[in-house]
């Protein structure tokens, strides 16, 4: 008997959750929702803020000189000359404070350049060549001379010291070419860097300087001096 009361009580407890449930889900669907007292975190700016002075000062300057400079080195470092044909190539595009002038001497001055470094780099070469046949001559003559006292097969017109004199000048001659090689190549890179960086540079007939005679006036402890001195003005 008990057992049936506590099942009643429980079915009844049970129905009225389940009606109580149903109607607020019933309410919260039914109900539309006011988009009027709706509140947005952050507003939407549909509208493109001008740019201030503030924001193009911090915009970032790109340099075309530098740039420039940079491509060349580059290119200079991986193909001696070919720094050179990059800055024939801004003087083609036009590009820089000159453009639209006259650029056949400088286009002719650059290309001189490009043969100078091939021309130059052939000369090592030859003097290469040279010096490390004639150092293989003599270390060949002074080893048989070591190994056969007295006997001369080869370059009998000098003696034993003038041989050994010979190999140490050839092989000295070899090193300074290897260092000239070197000299060489770092000229190509910075020739091709300084043109590149000079080609963007204010050149034109603005540039103007003034030299006047001035005086230097110095204090001390025995008095006032002044001393001549000269005073440079340039206008940009």
């Amino acid at each position: 008997m008990q057992k049936t009361k506590l099942l009643i009580l429980v079915a009844a407890f049970t129905f009225v959750f389940v009606n109580l449930a149903f109607a607020q889900v019933k309410d919260s669907v039914s109900k539309p929702a006011d988009t009027a007292k709706i509140k947005l975190s952050k507003p939407v700016d549909t509208a493109k803020k001008p740019m201030t002075r503030r924001d193009s000062v911090k915009a970032k300057y790109v340099n075309p000189g530098k740039v420039a400079g940079r491509k060349a080195v580059f290119r200079s470092m991986i193909i001696p000359g070919w720094g050179q044909l990059y800055n024939i190539q801004i003087l083609n595009d036009g590009y820089g404070t000159r453009a639209g002038k006259s650029q056949f001497f400088q286009k002719l001055y650059t290309g001189g350049k490009i043969a100078a470094i091939y021309g130059g780099a052939t000369a090592l070469t030859l003097s290469l060549i040279d010096s490390r046949k004639n150092y293989k001559r003599f270390l060949a003559e002074a080893q048989y001379r070591e190994t056969h006292p007295g006997d001369k097969s080869d370059l009998r017109q000098y003696s034993d010291q003038g041989i050994l004199d010979g190999k140490s000048l050839y092989k000295r001659n070899s090193q300074i070419v290897y260092f000239s090689y070197g000299l060489l190549y770092a000229a190509n890179i910075i020739d091709a860097y300084v043109a590149a960086r000079l080609h963007f540079f204010n050149i034109d007939d603005n540039l103007s300087f003034r030299v006047m005679p001035s005086m230097i006036n110095t204090n001390s402890m025995y008095g006032f001096n002044a001393a001549p001195a000269l005073k440079l003005s340039l206008t940009f």
